[in-house]
């Protein structure tokens, strides 16, 4: 299963960017699956921005709580991170992942390649 991530881009802080995590699969499994994002910064350790689980159920940072969203569409095998309110730190080459475990402390699964979210104070 191959994941596309894409949405990246340069914008200014306050504005908003939508990613999107389409995975190459038959239909009927992109609903078995776990989705997350997460980001890194060069020099730094990755970090889980957010989670869904197939269940529909979600999980978030901290850091992006009250201004990110993820939400996923079974339908068109595609996952989405909705961001608002943005910040120069939250300048980062975002990738999604999948996985079955829905264990979110656990780097695991198939990763998308990133897509590049560079905010501009």
């Amino acid at each position: 299963v191959q994941l596309q991530a894409s949405g990246g881009g340069l914008v200014q802080a306050g504005e908003s960017l939508t990613l999107s995590c389409s995975a190459s699969v038959e239909g009927g499994i992109f609903d078995l699956y776990n989705i997350a994002w997460y980001r890194q910064v060069p020099g730094k350790q990755r970090e889980l921005v957010a989670g869904i689980s197939r269940d529909g159920s979600t999980i978030y940072a901290d850091s992006v709580k009250d201004r990110f969203s993820i939400f996923r569409d079974n339908a068109k095998n595609t996952a989405y991170l909705q961001l608002n309110n943005l910040k120069p730190e939250d300048t980062a080459t975002y990738y999604c992942n999948r996985r079955l475990n829905p264990d979110w402390s656990r780097e695991i699964g198939i990763w998308g390649q990133g897509t590049l979210v560079t905010v501009s104070s």
